[in-house]
């Protein structure tokens, strides 16, 4: 086969512990998926859970031990940070029952949602696409995956993101309005789920503006934790 130019590489994220990479395929991402969340962003109740995507390429990957540089992104002065577990799929499926969705669960890491938020909210008025709230370049930094063999289901544990040492947002993965398994049945409804998608599952309270020079340390209770500096 021959090219018109040389094919962009394509998008990894590193296994924890180990030397493979995950070949990622689609980033799907969950909108405000816990309560207290949806309470600051102006919103209450169980809404149907609603998604959207950022580009492969624009994941920020982190190796373990590293600090990841992220560049203070153009065209915004209001730059949020997003804390999330991300759930890495390894099995194709389509209309999964929420019962049967641990089997398609390749594993887990943390991962950052950073998003423009005067452009998201900009859009929000005009009913406009978020994608460029959204899906910049480096707007979704993340730190190695975890495969399930080694961490099993993941239905409770800390999710922390600290800004300069300072705690920003503390909470629990179980208080996900929208659970994994829920999570993965409505999404395959939409889309036929592949290997390699990885799904950011949503953001607790405590969300707040950074700035350049800030360091971003983000976790999740049993998973290679995330830090990331804004340059």
């Amino acid at each position: 086969m021959e090219y018109t130019f040389t094919p962009p590489a394509q998008a990894v994220v590193p296994v924890a512990g180990s030397t493979q990479m995950f070949p990622v395929h689609r980033v799907y991402c969950v909108g405000r998926n816990y309560v207290e969340h949806a309470k600051e962003m102006g919103h209450t109740g169980r809404e149907a859970p609603f998604f959207f995507l950022k580009p492969a390429d624009a994941l920020l990957p982190v190796a373990a031990g590293a600090t990841g540089e992220m560049p203070y992104p153009a065209m915004t002065s209001d730059l949020h940070h997003e804390i999330e577990l991300v759930v890495a799929i390894g099995k194709a499926g389509r209309d999964i029952p929420a019962a049967e969705a641990g089997n398609y669960i390749w594993g887990y890491g943390v991962g950052l949602d950073m998003t423009r938020r005067d452009l998201q909210g900009e859009a929000k008025k005009l009913g406009r696409p978020w994608d460029t709230g959204k899906g910049f370049d480096k707007s979704a930094p993340i730190a190695p995956l975890h495969p399930l063999s080694e961490t099993g289901l993941l239905e409770t544990g800390n999710i922390r993101l600290d800004v300069n040492g300072a705690a920003r947002q503390n909470s629990d993965i179980s208080k996900l309005i929208w659970n994994v398994a829920e999570t993965i049945e409505h999404l395959s409804r939409y889309f036929e789920l592949q290997p390699g998608d990885l799904i950011f599952t949503g953001t607790p309270e405590g969300v707040n503006a950074v700035q350049k020079g800030d360091l971003l340390e983000g976790s999740v209770e049993g998973l290679t934790p995330l830090r990331v500096k804004v340059i």
